[in-house]
């Protein structure tokens, strides 16, 4: 099998955001980091990442309504992909998110992890999800 190019995947969060990344094959996602969300700093982290990683785009979780409908939140997430796409130089692609954190803390709620090390594991986890669940309907 060929390398395919990387992808990387965002939680979004005005606190937090997790950062997933593609394997070499495009088959699965892990777990990259978690940043704190500061505005443009956090944008030229990111673009950073993309660098290093030479990957060839970004995905993004949508926090999207329960009924489907758009928000608040979601402006402000597709603002910032907008901002990092430039950033970035790379095209952000958008999918619903809607109930990624939920299963990821249902899923650490058995673990031992401290409050602030499994919200981070949280951002990370639900990121990996996002990109997962991305990568797997492409197939």
């Amino acid at each position: 099998m060929s390398e395919k190019p990387r992808i990387i995947g965002l939680d979004f969060g005005t606190r937090r955001i997790g950062v997933a990344i593609s394997d070499a094959l495009g088959l699965t996602a892990q777990p990259l980091t978690t940043l704190i969300n500061r505005e443009e700093r956090v944008c030229e982290e990111i673009a950073s990442l993309v660098h290093t990683h030479q990957a060839a785009y970004i995905v993004m979780g949508l926090p999207l309504h329960m009924n489907g409908s758009e928000g608040e939140k979601v402006r402000e997430a597709r603002a910032f992909g907008e901002r990092l796409a430039g950033r970035a130089g790379v095209r952000v692609e958008y999918i619903d998110e809607r109930l990624t954190t939920a299963a990821i803390q249902r899923m650490l709620r058995e673990t031992r992890l401290s409050g602030p090390k499994k919200r981070q594991m949280t951002d990370k986890l639900a990121a990996v999800l996002i990109l997962q669940t991305w990568m797997d309907s492409r197939r």
